[in-house]
């Protein structure tokens, strides 16, 4: 049985794409670790407005950190190795490996990233699209 979707409206062709990133971002892991803020930052300076992503990694270093852009998709990945010359009495602090997917609209660039006092902070800009304007001559028919 096929499923019947919103974007299967008539009028609304080559929207397949955007139906398969709502897939995937229903199928992306529900899971809480680690804990984010997505929020929109105010243009400043001559500077456009940014959405800011900040991802809570306490314990986490630079090397332990890989951010991929890939396929219209913003992937955060964390690979913790346990110091076996510690003994732990209680481990409350969580340092487990995790990858954290955010899927980007056509064109979010991802400007920066920085990591400090245990807050990975990842700057997007949207580039708006150029107007486009053109006029498409009616051709005479053959027949």
């Amino acid at each position: 049985m096929s499923r019947l979707s919103v974007l299967s409206n008539p009028f609304l062709l080559g929207f397949e794409e955007i139906e398969r990133l709502i897939d995937r971002t229903g199928k992306g892991g529900g899971e809480g670790y680690p804990p984010y803020n997505i929020e929109r930052v105010a243009a400043n300076d001559g500077e456009k407005e940014k959405l800011r992503i900040t991802i809570a990694l306490a314990g986490f270093t630079r090397d332990q950190l890989e951010i991929v852009v890939e396929d219209n998709q913003l992937i955060v990945r964390g690979r913790h190795t346990d110091d076996k010359s510690r003994t732990y009495l209680y481990r409350g602090i969580a340092t487990r490996q995790f990858t954290r997917t955010f899927v980007l609209a056509d064109g979010i660039e991802v400007k920066a990233a920085e990591l400090s006092n245990g807050l990975l902070v990842i700057d997007l800009v949207r580039h708006e699209p150029d107007k486009l304007v053109r006029r498409i001559e009616i051709e005479a028919g053959k027949g």
